[in-house]
């Protein structure tokens, strides 16, 4: 869900399809706590040959200095175990790999749209509040609880703290994940859950909008009044505390848009389609941008990026300012993009038009071909994966730039055909724009 998890951790939770009757469940059953397993070798490594129990009683220490009671390190003693599965699982998550209009289709598809709506209205009371409050408009609440965890249908199944400390243990983000370790633990301190009830994702996110702990301290709020903050089991309180994390966690700009879709002209200049680039309403609508339906933009100074995640020829949304939150919430431009779509949906926009002509994509075998070529000619493009993500994005984009091809940042084969042929040379890496 949130800035410090990896950019589509989330997406795998959120991508699996639910029935359109799915509402709230029934509160989680009393959980035993969990076995251990033996860590590899290797984690403790980047502990100066620590070992688990070592590494577990400084954390405990940590967590008293920071105010944790020793009642509620004693009581969460028994799930605070090692779990080498965890780590597999986080080492070996998948990538994303689905087109924007192939993930959008599924995850932002018809039932979920009503259910987010049939949310609104069964929870008025708590959206209005939270929008006055807060300034965050009830569609842009229910989007993200649709795709989280699909209003609470499936918020994971593994121990929070088993998690946390098993992932904390591992060396890649120790630190991170030892400040989550501290955070669940002043979760119980204060009342809001008890350690059997802390049930999530294999990653530590918990309720039903999946916060990391450290987000559940910070930004969780009591809004039915019964003295907890309850994000696996009160509408209420995840209506409130995903309000607050939006408006002061990810900074939303009250009483403005996030996304809307539009009209490209074949024209436009197409290196100007970047989220790094954002002109005003009227900028664009000189240029020939308009509204699906042809009618013109508003004449007005409101600053906004063209987003065409697939290329000039698929989808093309108008992202304005209030878009960086969604990206906040989770980097992946296809999450990140359907999410905003969704809310859309929700409020009442009209479904995105479908391309005129099938996008050609690259097969996966070509894309990892052309990041090896990017990355040969200078370019950082992260990890050579077969996947299109930001920085390969922002790569492909540089590249179209220098061969005078459309700088729409969707890889082509002519693209590759370019690469190929060695005839151009990046900029030093970490300078493309």
């Amino acid at each position: 869900m949130l800035q410090t998890r990896l950019a589509i951790a989330a997406v795998a939770l959120a991508a699996l399809s639910f029935p359109a009757s799915a509402q709230l469940q029934p509160p989680p059953g009393r959980t035993a706590a969990p076995r251990a397993t033996a860590p590899s070798p290797r984690a403790a490594s980047c502990h100066n040959g620590a070992s688990f129990d070592r590494f577990l009683a400084d954390v405990k220490q940590q967590a008293v200095a920071a105010g944790v009671s020793q009642r509620t390190i004693a009581e969460a003693s028994p799930y605070l175990v090692y779990d080498q599965g965890i780590v597999n699982r986080d080492r070996g998550q998948r990538v994303f790999g689905q087109l924007f209009t192939e993930f959008a289709g599924r995850m932002a598809a018809p039932y979920r749209m009503q259910n987010g709506q049939q949310h609104i209205k069964q929870y008025a009371a708590a959206f209005a509040r939270a929008e006055k409050e807060y300034g965050v408009p009830p569609a842009v609440i229910a989007a993200f609880w649709g795709l989280e965890s699909d209003f609470g249908a499936n918020m994971g199944n593994l121990p929070t703290l088993k998690s946390l400390v098993s992932l904390a243990y591992d060396c890649r983000r120790s630190e991170m994940f030892v400040n989550e370790t501290i955070a669940a633990l002043k979760i119980i301190d204060r009342g809001d859950l008890h350690p059997d009830e802390m049930i999530g994702s294999w990653a530590g996110e918990l309720g039903q909008t999946q916060f990391l702990p450290v987000h559940y301290v910070n930004y969780a709020v009591d809004y039915d009044g019964d003295g907890r903050r309850d994000l696996l089991r009160s509408g209420a309180d995840v209506i409130g505390s995903t309000a607050n994390y939006i408006a002061n966690g990810l900074k939303w700009r009250r009483g403005e848009p996030w996304l809307e879709e539009i009209k490209v002209p074949p024209n436009l200049p197409w290196e100007k389609t970047d989220l790094t680039v954002r002109e005003p309403r009227s900028t664009w609508a000189q240029l020939g941008v308009t509204y699906p339906d042809g009618r013109p933009l508003p004449n007005d100074n409101l600053a906004a990026s063209v987003l065409l995640p697939m290329g000039r020829f698929g989808p093309a949304f108008m992202a304005y300012a209030n878009f960086a939150a969604y990206t906040e919430w989770n980097n992946s431009l296809i999450y990140s993009t359907t999410a905003g779509y969704l809310a859309s949906r929700i409020a009442g926009a009209a479904p995105m038009r479908k391309p005129a002509q099938p996008v050609p994509q690259l097969p996966f075998n070509e894309l990892k071909e052309l990041q090896q070529l990017l990355v040969r000619a200078g370019f950082n493009v992260g990890k050579v994966d077969g996947v299109l993500g930001q920085q390969s994005r922002a790569a492909v984009k540089a590249m179209q730039v220098k061969f005078g091809l459309p700088a729409d940042s969707w890889p082509t084969a002519e693209l590759l055909a370019r690469m190929r042929g060695g005839t151009a040379q990046a900029q030093p890496a970490g300078t493309v724009r």
